[in-house]
């Protein structure tokens, strides 16, 4: 796409932004990522936003006895995550696993 397509595309109404750090530099959203969007939308469910958490990315304990804690979601399973802390002048690091609801990124 060249600069003048891409400004008449981001001109159509109902048009937020492209995705992509650039003009020329555009991201396409995965099939599956686009397929499951339009389940969700033809379900009826109701959904609610919910804080983007990637395995490697720093978290924080948002709820329980670990409060405000934070470390490195290390894995991400169904209803849970291993949270890594890490003492890092003793070179030393603990695991957790903890509720997904209760973490938040840091």
């Amino acid at each position: 796409m060249d600069k003048a397509l891409y400004l008449e595309v981001s001109k159509v109404r109902g048009v937020t932004r492209l995705l992509g750090e650039r003009w020329d530099q555009l991201t396409s959203i995965p099939d599956e990522e686009v397929r499951a969007i339009q389940i969700l939308a033809t379900t009826g469910q109701h959904a609610l936003p919910y804080p983007y958490l990637k395995e490697g990315h720093r978290a924080r304990i948002t709820s329980g006895p670990l409060t405000g804690l934070e470390g490195i979601l290390v894995e991400s399973r169904p209803q849970q995550g291993l949270l890594v802390l890490s003492i890092h002048l003793l070179h030393r690091s603990v695991s957790v696993v903890v509720d997904g609801v209760a973490v938040e990124p840091a």
